[in-house]
């Protein structure tokens, strides 16, 4: 390696081009989200719901040190393999990169690299948030700060329950980042529809949120992303009875066993899954394949009539 600059999957090279709009997608779901072969299998049909959907997927990690947009598939099966997999913030990306470690971007890198490429779609499954008793450990996510100077369009289904959902609308609200429910004006909580909180904005097509990404570029204001909640239909969610006795339970296990930090939202949702045989495993699948599948519609509107490829300010 010569540099660290960030590399380009062919197929990203292609897409920038030929004028074709681009989704950018994280790698933690596949090397810390979801358990092996799940990874594997939901990373591959992920991008194809993007490709289905008009754009082309950019999935963003670390290999060898190398940062990469747009990892082909062999490198996405490394990640998914892999047993030593750093879980990459913004602030490791660099040190990884000099330790020439392998990596997974979470929503904030990811949504730091590909705003650096000039990508405007991000894909996720929730966001990361304020935790529950956070005025006792001060526990956030980095996820917060990095969208309020990264201009790009997270497209998620709000963020995880076990979180405090309320705390983390007014952390949103104070840095700045827009926040919008698609076709909603109720906030979702990830595996839940409903997360008990409204929103001030509502956007009900990828046009509008294609006008959105225009706006703020023609005003030039503010550099702030966009979280675009789109929850799970009702009947797609998690039963909301078994969705309030698994983390009552598992916020009881938490204290008792005394887990904290880093180490408390893969516990709770470890819990999840084994508390739920399974089915919540089942909902964060079909949620963020909705999400990639209304990211390729947003980037596809988004594209449109430029006579410029929407996601690569990058010179080739």
């Amino acid at each position: 390696m010569t540099d660290f600059a960030i590399r380009y999957g062919d197929h990203v090279t292609r897409a920038r081009r030929d004028g074709r709009p681009v989704v950018a997608l994280e790698s933690t779901i596949i090397s810390h989200g979801l358990p092996h072969p799940d990874n594997l299998r939901v990373a591959r049909e992920i991008e194809q719901t993007v490709r289905d959907n008009g754009a082309v997927p950019a999935t963003i990690g670390m290999i060898g040190g190398e940062l990469v947009v747009g990892l082909d598939d062999a490198q996405i099966e490394h990640l998914a393999l892999a047993t030593d997999v750093a879980k990459l913030s913004v602030r490791d990306l660099a040190i990884a990169a000099a330790r020439r470690a392998d990596g997974a971007t979470t929503v904030a890198a990811t949504s730091a690299v590909a705003a650096a490429a000039g990508i405007s779609v991000f894909a996720t499954g929730g966001l990361g948030g304020v935790h529950r008793e956070a005025n006792l450990t001060f526990d956030e996510s980095a996820d917060l700060t990095a969208l309020a100077r990264t201009p790009i369009v997270v497209v998620c289904a709000g963020v995880k329950s076990i979180l405090d959902v309320g705390a983390t609308l007014e952390r949103l609200e104070t840095l700045g980042v827009s926040v919008a429910g698609y076709a909603t004006r109720r906030f979702p909580g990830f595996f839940v529809t409903d997360g008990g909180f409204d929103v001030d904005w509502q956007l009900d097509s990828p046009e509008q949120v294609a006008d959105f990404i225009r706006a703020r570029a023609d005003q030039a204001v503010t550099r702030g992303a966009l979280v675009l909640a789109n929850p799970l239909p009702t009947d797609e969610q998690l039963d909301r009875d078994l969705h309030d006795r698994t983390l009552a339970s598992g916020l009881a296990l938490l204290a008792e066993q005394g887990v904290t930090g880093k180490a408390v939202t893969p516990f709770l949702l470890a819990h999840f899954h084994s508390s739920t045989e399974g089915r919540s495993l089942a909902v964060n699948v079909r949620i963020i394949l909705r999400n990639a599948a209304l990211a390729a519609r947003i980037a596809a509107a988004a594209n449109a009539g430029d006579a410029a490829p929407v996601g690569f300010a990058v010179p080739a």
